[in-house]
Order: C-alpha cells, then sequence, then structure tokens
C-alpha cells in the first residue's frame, strides 16, 4: 500500500512538472486546437497535454520497475501514443489510426490480454480485438470538453484499482497508481477552463490503457455469474460506451456520417438544454462513478442483489439516453432529422412505435420487481426453498400484469407530460395485476409455496420503478431546469392557479430560455411557501428590490388581482430597468362562425 501512494504521488507530480513543458512545447511547434465548427473550445489551445500523461506514466514505470506484462501494454501504448501525436500535428486519416489500433490490438491479443466471455477461444479473440478498438475510441470521442475525458478516466482508474487485491502485492496497482496520479495531474490543468488539451495522443494512449486493463483476470467480474463477467468491465467504462454510442445512433438517423466530428455528444447536449459546461462535466461524472460502483459490485460482491440493481442502472441510462436525444442540436432541424433516404422504413417505423419500447421496459421492470420482492422476503438460505415457484410463476406474473397494463390505459400516456392521473392510471394497473396474479396462482397451485408479503413487497416495487420510469422525463426536465445557467431570470407574480400554469407552460417548453427565481404574492400566509417547488419570495416590495437589484430580468403576471395604480408603477419601473413584463392571460375568447 506504501508504494501505491508513492507511485500515485510521483504520477501526480510528473504530471504537474511535465504540462506546463508540454504546453511550450506545443506552442512552439503550432500544436494547437484551434476553434472550428466541429469543436467546442472558443480560443486556441495548446495540444500534447497526452504527453505529460504519457511521459509521466513511462518513467514511473521506470522508476518503479513495473512487471513484464505490463510492459507490453506501455510499449503498445506508446505506439498509439506516437499515431495521436502524428494525428494532433498532421491530421491522419480515420483509416490510418483504425489501422493501427487493430494491429497494436493483435499484439495485445498476441501476449495474452484477451476477454474470457465465451467458451470459444476464436470467438473470445475476435470479441478482443472490437473492445479494444472500441474502448480506445470511446474514450478518442469522450475528449470534448474540458476535464470529461481526464476525470472520467481517473474514476474509472479508481475503480479498477479498488476492484485489485492490493495486499497480495498485484503489479497492475503500480501502474494504475502512476496513470491515476498522471490524470489528477493533467486535469489541474484541463478542468474547465482548460489552458490545454490532452489530444488524440493522450486519449488513445489512456483508451488503449483501461481497455486492456479490463480484460480477463484484472476486472472480469464475479466468474460465478456470466452476466457479471459480461458487465463489469462494460460498466466500469460505460459513460466513454453511452457517449460513443448515442453519438453514432443519433448520427446515422441525422445522415450524417458517423466519423464526422460535431458538437451532439451527450456533454453538448447537457449544456444544449441549459447546463453550465461545468455541470453538464459533473453529472457525467457522477454518472461515470456511480456506474464504477455498480461495476465493482458486480465484479466482487454478491450477484443476488448486484445483477438487478446493475440492471435498473443500466434501464435509467438508457431512459437517459432517450431524453438526450430530443434535444436540439443541429441548426437545420427543430428536431434530429430523420432525412428521407438515410434511414431504413423499418427504424421509422420502429421509431414511431415506440409503445414497443415502453412494453419492453416494462417487462424487464416486472421481472426485476419481482424478483426483488422474493429476496427481500426471504433470506439467502430460505429462497433456496421457494426459487422454484419463482421461476414457475415468472411467466404467469408477466402475461397478467401486462394485460392488466393494457387494459388499465398505462399505454396511453405520454412520458413527457406526466401528471397526478397518469399515476393513478398506474396505480390501479399495478393493484389490477397484482389481485389477478393472486387469483391465477390460487386457482393454478391452491398458492402452496408462495407468500402473500412477496406481492405485497412486488406491487410497491413495481409502482415505484413504473411511476419514476414515466415521470423521467419531467424529473430530468426539472433537474436541468433548476442547475440552468446564462438563462433569463424569471419572476412570476402571483402564486395561485394561474402562476401554477404559467410555471408549467413557461418552463415545460425547451424553446424557453428562462430561469425561475420564485413567485411573489401580496398574500401573507402564502410567503415561504413553495408552488410546485419553487419559494414565494415575499410581496410586491420583495419584488420591487429585486429589480432595483437586477435579479431580475423578466416578470410575469399571472393574477387578476393587482390593482390598476400598482400596475402602472411596476410597467414604469421595469421600463426604467429594463425588464421583460408580460401578462400571462388563460381566459378563452368566443370565436364568430363567419357564414
Amino acid at each position: 500500500m506504501e508504494k501505491l501512494i508513492i507511485a500515485t504521488s510521483f504520477g501526480f507530480g510528473a504530471a504537474v512538472g511535465f504540462v506546463p513543458l508540454c504546453r511550450l512545447a506545443a506552442v512552439r511547434l503550432d500544436c494547437v486546437a484551434r476553434p472550428s465548427a466541429d469543436r467546442w473550445h472558443r480560443r486556441p489551445t495548446p495540444l500534447l497535454g497526452g504527453a505529460a500523461i504519457f511521459g509521466s506514466v513511462a518513467v514511473g514505470s521506470i522508476v518503479f520497475g513495473i512487471a513484464g506484462p505490463l510492459w507490453v501494454l506501455l510499449l503498445t501504448g506508446a505506439l498509439l501514443f506516437a499515431v495521436g501525436v502524428a494525428d494532433d500535428k498532421i491530421t491522419l486519416k480515420p483509416a490510418t489510426k483504425l489501422i493501427a489500433e487493430i494491429a497494436v490490438a493483435c499484439v495485445l491479443l498476441f501476449f495474452g490480454y484477451r476477454l474470457g466471455w465465451s467458451q470459444s477461444l476464436t470467438f473470445d479473440a475476435l470479441l478482443t480485438v472490437v473492445w479494444i478498438v472500441g474502448v480506445t475510441n470511446a474514450f478518442n470521442l469522450l475528449d470534448n470538453m474540458d476535464g470529461l475525458c481526464a476525470g472520467v478516466a481517473l474514476i474509472a482508474g479508481v475503480t479498477l484499482l479498488a476492484g485489485l487485491d492490493l495486499a497480495s502485492g498485484v503489479p497492475q496497482a503500480i501502474y494504475l497508481g502512476l496513470m491515476i496520479g498522471a490524470l489528477a495531474g493533467f486535469l489541474v490543468f484541463n478542468f474547465n477552463p482548460a489552458s490545454i488539451f490532452m489530444g488524440d495522443s493522450g486519449s488513445l494512449f489512456i483508451g488503449l490503457t483501461f481497455a486492456t486493463l479490463t480484460l480477463g483476470g484484472t476486472f472480469s467480474g464475479n466468474q460465478s455469474s456470466l452476466f457479471s463477467v459480461l458487465t463489469a468491465p462494460v460498466l466500469v467504462l460505460l459513460i466513454p460506451i453511452f457517449d460513443t454510442t448515442l453519438v453514432t445512433i443519433m448520427r446515422l438517423l441525422s445522415g450524417r456520417p458517423a466519423s464526422q466530428g460535431g458538437r451532439d455528444h451527450s456533454s453538448h447536449r447537457l449544456v444544449a438544454i441549459g447546463l453550465s459546461e461545468r455541470r453538464a462535466v459533473s453529472v457525467l461524472w457522477v454518472l461515470a462513478a456511480l456506474a464504477g460502483a455498480m461495476g465493482w459490485s458486480l465484479a466482487n460482491g454478491s450477484p443476488a442483489w448486484s445483477i438487478p440493481v446493475a440492471l435498473l442502472f443500466v434501464i435509467a441510462m438508457v431512459i437517459f439516453a432517450v431524453y438526450l436525444s430530443h434535444v436540439r442540436i443541429y441548426k437545420d432541424s427543430n428536431r434530429i432529422l430523420l432525412r428521407s433516404g438515410t434511414v431504413t422504413p423499418f427504424v421509422v417505423n420502429f421509431m414511431y412505435k415506440r409503445r414497443v419500447a415502453e412494453v419492453i421496459l416494462d417487462v424487464l421492470l416486472v421481472s426485476l420487481s419481482y424478483y426483488a420482492a422474493y429476496r427481500v422476503r426471504f433470506d439467502n438460505v430460505e429462497i433456496q426453498a421457494y426459487f422454484s415457484s419463482f421461476l414457475q410463476s415468472l411467466p404467469i406474473v408477466l402475461g397478467v400484469q401486462m394485460v392488466a397494463f393494457f387494459v388499465a390505459g398505462v399505454y396511453r400516456g405520454v412520458w413527457r407530460h406526466f401528471g397526478l392521473m397518469d399515476g393513478v392510471v398506474m396505480v390501479k394497473g399495478v393493484l389490477a395485476g397484482t389481485v389477478a396474479i393472486v387469483l391465477t396462482l390460487l386457482y393454478l397451485f391452491r398458492f402452496d409455496n408462495y407468500s402473500r408479503g412477496v406481492f405485497v413487497i412486488y406491487a410497491a416495487l413495481l409502482m415505484l420503478t413504473h411511476m419514476a420510469s414515466r415521470a423521467s422525463f419531467r424529473l430530468i426536465g426539472e433537474f436541468v431546469r433548476r442547475r440552468r445557467k446564462g438563462a433569463h431570470q424569471l419572476v412570476i407574480y402571483g402564486a395561485g392557479d394561474g402562476g401554477s400554469m404559467a410555471v408549467r407552460e413557461l418552463l415545460g417548453n425547451p424553446e424557453n430560455d428562462y430561469c425561475m427565481r420564485g413567485f411573489i404574492d401580496d398574500d401573507e400566509t402564502k410567503q415561504g411557501s413553495r408552488i410546485q417547488g419553487y419559494r414565494v419570495l415575499g410581496g410586491y416590495n420583495k419584488l420591487v428590490s429585486l429589480i432595483e437589484a437586477g435579479a431580475v430580468d423578466s416578470v410575469v403576471v399571472s393574477t387578476q388581482q393587482i390593482p390598476l395604480k400598482r400596475m402602472r408603477d411596476l410597467k414604469m419601473l421595469c421600463a426604467d430597468r429594463g425588464v421583460a413584463l408580460c401578462r400571462l392571460d388563460f381566459r378563452l375568447e368566443h370565436l364568430v362562425a363567419v357564414s
């Protein structure tokens, strides 16, 4: 452990020392990333930060004397580092980099680095090449915003290190310690606003390192569970894989080449919906940490609980991806375009038939809730006596519950507009399904070897997960709106029904760039209370002080109870301070038919 701490500190110190030298060299060699349409930064920024990361790890490997197999990883990493330097300087063709990555993957495969996902050595060999090339490119694509790639890689490194048996002196621990220290040292200069980028030289080296260290033996998952073996490495590197998959799918659906650069990554989409760059990166860091914790649990813990929790997390990430896919990115369309002739009729038809995806989601949620109910109700010893009943009844539970959802009208709602009555419909569907399941089992098996408590827990879990999935779009939207920066500061005058409707109308539309400060209301009994989560800040005098302090950009009047004189005074004050004043009127007008 002491040697590991020293190695990590060495990597950090070396990177902090190397970065200024690499930055100076990049400027002198004109190896600089200049602003362009497909890049996010706004000023010329030196590259070659990857040289500091690679140099720190390489020098540290010599100083601490890493084991033989890791020298293979370091030398192949040096080859990709050199390819990245060339790409940073002269811009290589994508095919050139791909061939280099495949060649390096084959070298690693030859020296014994391989996945153990199947019984076929040939199939595993092909999967290994695909894994190494895919993860390497995923980190390369993830390097699209200050601090994102280095931060996610740092989290992945810590997760991998936590999965090693440090007491036995695993050689990978020293190598990981050097990498973690180097990434942390580089991140000091790369966090927003970045003074240097890692460039392809850094992202390719980092991607190859983590793609290789997650292969069999290092972090291959709980060998007693095939699901763990397959999923643990994916979860540790979930954010790079998630971002690459989202970008590739959305570019293909919009008729754009997958290899074409652009500001359409997950980080860019978070900024597009109102988060600051730092908040967008922080969100992805948190998700990377959660995914890493899931992967560690699968690799080192009992699969009894880690598997369903990991599946639930993956489902949540899929919903998050669907939400991000609806964010407007390209200026030539209100949405990501499905241009004529660029998408097969099957794909277009499937996207319009989104209910199919809802049904598949519900099948997973019903199965997970029923399994979790057994795990909550029985301990590890008792469940052995009841597990045959679980397997016997699972098809019945699935079939009856899905029919109950359909009859109750669950599949008629729209996620974006999920409301209280939609929740009532879901409760009816869950309760009706649970009662029907119990009656069916009572009729078929006389309820022998079944527990009433299981079905009470099942109903509660399904109700919770089902509502969370449907309310997810509104929950994500609300989370983003409350953390939006740079938007117009909005105050609504009137904390009644009209004010509540104004919040839904103004903040529910993603095209509106508002950040809600709170409500103003002259009723003293409402002051300090909350309407849809937003505080009533005070009365008219509070509004005047906010306007005079420059803390408000827009005032929306949602009540009809304001005295005429006060309304005139408010208009004059807003005009003097350059504050927009609007009145939201929900009254209906009669339309006269024209003969």
